[in-house]
């Protein structure tokens, strides 16, 4: 097991027994694109995870060594006088080390040793574990820790300053998670709940597609920002307290369908729809009602392939061929889209039939090789040793 690997050389390093600290990935059930839209989202920690072995030290330094990728080792200063690091994972521990320091935050002397098991660039937000648990480290370490809420805000101010605009699910889903619970967030005010994922004999499955973000990805992001909020300015003319498209309803769509542009209508139509669907899903998942979360899971795809357009191809065809599929009971493209995975719910017992006929039949129709992953739902970070 990799926890027991980096605490194994943690102590072979250090000469010390660490604490070992798990950070984990997150899927999102339902609710994409709905955040910056202070709508509703769904996510759930799983079991794959970024674990962290740290102690203190006397050097007056923190020092991290990684098997994330490869053996790397980087010394920080706690007054933050540190250059810009080459690897990815050092530049968002600089990132979080710099707004500490000018928070006035009480850093103490650190060894760390990490490394995980979630994929990189599997849609399973890596870089949240990675910022979150670093985070959530150095408060035990240091001796003051703080709220959740304010290590989330920490780790999105983190992301922010390496130039990735994300809102606060990520995070959220990673501190608050809860075993056997879909994590229930309001994006307008921060309000959350525990959704208890009642499907007793039915399987989590990621299928990546094997199909990467291009480098559009970023201005589609944006037009598609663009189209809410030009629905939002329209709305607003006709109605008082309008904010966001959260409050906006498909009633208000019809009042101004004259002067708005149609792909806007559509796009907005999308996000109040999938707010719905959110609502849904946790009805449907509490009830147990697998067939319902299917269908969810299902028409969140489709809306997203034809309302929204942030598919592919590829993700299409994932989807169509668990539609053929006995045991498979709904699967949706999963993440901002334009490649990346899709989320399956499988009835266990027909598991490995479905995904080597998913696998088997994607290739067949598309030359590309998919890989896949079992998820199970579990806490969010926590002291594990």
């Amino acid at each position: 097991m990799v926890q027991k690997e980096i605490s194994s050389y943690f102590t072979e390093q250090y000469h010390s027994q660490p604490l070992l600290i798990k950070a984990p990935g997150r899927i999102n059930l339902i609710g994409e694109h709905t955040d910056y839209n202070e709508g509703l989202v769904l996510p759930a920690s799983i079991e794959k995870a970024i674990y962290f072995a740290v102690s203190p030290n006397e050097s007056g330094t923190i020092q991290i060594e990684t098997f994330l990728t490869q053996p790397e080792k980087i010394t920080f200063q706690l007054n933050g006088n540190h250059d810009k690091y080459a690897r990815f994972w050092g530049n968002y521990f600089k990132a979080i080390i710099d707004i500490l320091v000018a928070e006035n935050y009480p850093l103490k002397g650190m060894n760390c040793v990490f490394g995980g098991d979630i994929p990189i660039g599997s849609g399973l937000s890596s870089s949240a574990a990675l910022c979150c648990g670093f985070i959530y480290a150095i408060t035990k370490v240091s001796g003051k820790e703080l709220p959740r809420e304010d290590i989330a805000l920490i780790a999105q101010k983190a992301e922010h300053k390496i130039g990735l605009n994300c809102g606060l699910m990520d995070q959220y889903a990673v501190l608050f998670g809860k075993k056997g619970n879909a994590f229930f967030l309001d994006c307008k005010d921060l309000s959350h709940s525990y959704i208890p994922i009642n499907l007793q004999g039915y399987s989590w499955v990621l299928v990546n597609s094997n199909i990467k973000h291009n480098l559009a990805v970023d201005s589609e992001y944006n037009k598609r920002r663009v189209s809410c909020e030009n629905i939002v300015e329209l709305v607003q003319q006709i109605k008082n307290g309008v904010t966001s498209l959260r409050d906006v309803t498909v009633e208000d769509l019809h009042h101004i369908s004259e002067k708005a542009n149609e792909t806007d209508l559509k796009r907005a139509k999308y996000i109040i729809d999938e707010n719905s669907r959110v609502l849904n899903m946790m009805q449907a998942l509490t009830d147990g009602n697998a067939q319902q979360v299917g269908e969810i899971l299902r028409q969140g795809h489709w809306a997203m392939s034809l309302q929204y357009e942030i598919t592919t191809p590829e993700l299409d065809i994932l989807v169509k061929i668990g539609e053929e599929l006995d045991g498979v009971m709904g699967s949706r493209m999963m993440g901002g889209g334009f490649g990346g995975c899709t989320i399956n719910l499988v009835e266990t017992n027909k598991l490995d039939t479905c995904i080597t006929a998913l696998l088997q039949n994607y290739r067949e129709r598309t030359g590309i090789g998919a890989e896949y992953y079992h998820l199970a739902i579990d806490d969010g970070v926590k002291v594990i040793a």
